[in-house]
């Protein structure tokens, strides 16, 4: 008799990493359009505890109806158990990773056994990494990707009028990356090496010798020198820690050069970023199989690699919570199901 249930890490209300459930639910049909496949490790990130906490970094009225119980998360690595009738490029067997439907707040998602994705948003998997590893990239690779190489979409952004347009990168271009040893930070300083340009990474003292053999030019570890009061004239700020200290990075920016906030709530410099001329922009992450594509090849050609912080057996998924709020991760959590 073919199996019909599975398990997955469920969300029935917002709280703590003590509300996450590990229990019996359905396995989600394949239905036009989408791949079902058989989860092999899971990458954390943090919209996974926005969601669980109840979305509380959101204005009010930005927060979206959450119909529960959910399934958290959005990155996976696994095996392809099923393809839809109108599906072309998978087959049975392939070995995918992906950042599934984001972003939404319902329907089946990654924290699961198996994951009805849609095609569109699935890759091949990197030969070069295991499933623990590709799981760790798609969100941080998206990211990182779409802030600084290519946006890949039209939709409206929300957070800003105007559409986010990655500034070109190449020998000559300085970059500071804020949060560099982080899951975003970490691929985002490999981006901008590929492209040529010259790397200022800050992070705590203990990533500096992890950060220089990713390629970082210069490394500051901000505990012991603040980097907005003695880097100037850099042509980028990537601050992937974000939020109201963000503007801080201004001072460091040369006129016509950029600071990019992944996490933009609550800037308050934008007066300050006008009279300086630099440009502040940021974008939500979409899903985008063909983007990871494109990083599959980099990691196969070894210009990119991805670190993972640590790794927790799937129904451990809340020591991985607790894992993440205490900070100062180096590459990404993930969580091994097979």
């Amino acid at each position: 008799m073919p199996k019909s249930l599975m398990k997955a890490i469920r969300l029935h209300e917002f709280g703590g990493p003590e509300v996450l459930r590990h229990e019996d639910v359905p396995i989600p049909a394949c239905e036009p359009g989408e791949v079902l496949v058989r989860v092999y490790a899971v990458g954390l990130n943090p919209p996974d505890w926005y969601l669980r906490e109840g979305l509380k970094m959101l204005p009010p009225e930005w927060r979206p109806p959450v119909p529960f119980p959910i399934i958290l998360g959005s990155d996976i690595s696994g095996v392809v158990e099923a393809v839809a009738a109108d599906v072309q490029g998978f087959s049975v067997g392939d070995e995918v990773f992906g950042m599934i439907r984001f972003p939404s707040y319902g329907g089946s998602r990654a924290y699961a056994e198996y994951v009805a994705a849609p095609a569109s948003d699935l890759a091949r998997k990197p030969a070069t990494l295991d499933h623990a590893h590709a799981a760790g990239v798609p969100m941080s690779g998206l990211t990182a990707w779409q802030f600084l190489i290519e946006l890949g979409h039209d939709h409206p952004n929300p957070l800003q009028t105007l559409p986010h347009r990655p500034m070109a990168l190449g020998p000559g271009s300085t970059v500071l990356v804020h949060g560099a040893a982080g899951g975003v930070g970490h691929l985002a300083v490999q981006l901008a090496r590929w492209k040529g340009a010259r790397v200022i990474a800050v992070a705590s003292g203990g990533h500096e010798s992890f950060l220089r053999e990713l390629g970082a030019d210069l490394f500051i570890d901000y505990a012991k020198r603040p980097p907005e009061e003695f880097v100037r004239d850099v042509d980028l700020v990537v601050d992937a820690v974000g939020g109201p200290s963000s503007a801080r990075f201004l001072r460091t920016i040369k006129r016509g050069g950029a600071l990019y906030p992944v996490f933009p709530l609550g800037f308050a410099g934008a007066d300050e970023a006008g009279r300086l001329g630099v440009t502040v922009s940021a974008t939500q992450v979409r899903s985008n199989g063909s983007q990871l594509a494109e990083l599959g090849h980099l990691f196969d050609a070894g210009t990119l690699e991805v670190a993972i912080d640590s790794a927790f057996a799937f129904a451990d998924a809340r020591a991985a919570h607790e894992r993440a709020a205490r900070g100062h991760l180096r590459g990404k959590i993930v969580l091994t199901v097979v």
